[in-house]
């Protein structure tokens, strides 16, 4: 079975959360005869999250579910009460369904989930080499050249999600004045192939990427510092470098929170407690991506054995809910 041991940030951020679940109150169990129908999505992600809270919340006592569900209709169902939490909402990728549902009382905030998100541009490590001055994102004027290919010339190249994910990376370039073209990957696996690659080969690269994800845990990245985001960068053409154009700024770091049924705390009030201390690090998720994405793991064997390693992580979560 994979064993996963926790880094130094781990053990801190392990730390923190011990201490907010030893000051949580204990809760009665409530309906244990109800299952508690835990949302799966759409990313590998969200299956670890999800996984570890459903066997934490059975060794609770509790009947765990877990209901495939899209990222958009599952706040219909929640609110419904179909079903009763999702555990790895990104506040960035929502639309409008989650804030009006929330607004209304449909759904409630258990609280965040504590994953140290990020978007931007990235370089394998040894790029600082090829391109003295970063990761401050002013270096890419001077070692322009070195990033020319073919299908760029005379332009830089960024590599760039795919065609259908939007048109992110080029709407950055345009506004920061850096002459430099995006070109779309053609899918994840080939923003992973590629960086992968030019790691292997010490060739020059940057890409657009987000964070958390399993790649990380086997490339050393730095991030292209871009000019902090601020919400004026996207309105007022006078903020940033780029005093003629909006959008010359960095990717605002998305939230992930935990969401349930507005009758979730009162139906199992001590299940509730426990999803409010519950938290993700996301150096370990990473390991556990790459375990089942790249190594071929199963989602259940991968969180159990999480789950049998971190014990003393998560029994106060538990016991500071229950007892």
């Amino acid at each position: 079975m994979t064993k996963f041991k926790s880094p130094a940030s781990a053990i801190c951020a392990g730390a923190a959360m011990l201490a907010l679940a030893g000051a949580a109150q204990a809760a009665d169990l409530g309906a244990t005869d109800a299952p508690i129908k835990l949302a799966i999505n759409e990313w590998t992600g969200q299956h670890i999250t999800t996984h570890i809270a459903g066997d934490l919340l059975t060794k609770m006592g509790y009947k765990v579910e877990y209901v495939t569900a899209g990222n958009y209709p599952q706040h219909t169902a929640l609110a419904d009460g179909d079903l009763s939490a999702t555990l790895e909402v990104w506040t960035n990728n929502v639309g409008d369904i989650y804030p009006k549902m929330k607004e209304e009382g449909k759904i409630v905030d258990i609280g965040p989930l504590g994953l140290a998100t990020r978007e931007g541009w990235v370089y394998p490590k040894h790029m600082e080499e090829l391109c003295p001055g970063l990761p401050d994102w002013e270096a890419l004027k001077s070692c322009k050249d070195a990033m020319v290919t073919p299908e760029t010339f005379p332009q830089g190249r960024i590599l760039s999600y795919p065609a259908d994910w939007g048109t992110r990376s080029a709407d950055i370039i345009k506004a920061l004045g850096i002459d430099y073209k995006a070109v779309p990957a053609g899918s994840e696996g080939a923003l992973v192939a590629e960086l992968k690659a030019a790691d292997a080969r010490k060739t020059p690269l940057v890409m657009m990427m987000w964070a958390p994800h399993w790649v990380f845990a086997d490339v050393d990245v730095g991030w292209v510092e871009l000019p902090a985001y601020e919400p004026a960068c996207d309105t007022d053409p006078s903020w940033g470098p780029n005093p003629d154009a909006t959008g010359d700024c960095g990717v605002e770091a998305p939230e992930t929170v935990k969401v349930a049924w507005s009758g979730f705390e009162e139906k199992w009030p001590a299940a509730w407690a426990f999803l409010e201390a519950f938290s993700v690090d996301t150096s370990e998720q990473e390991l556990m991506m790459k375990a089942i994405d790249q190594d071929g793991g199963k989602v259940e064997d991968v969180t159990a054995a999480w789950v049998a390693d971190h014990e003393a992580v998560w029994k106060p979560w538990v016991d500071a809910a229950t007892q």
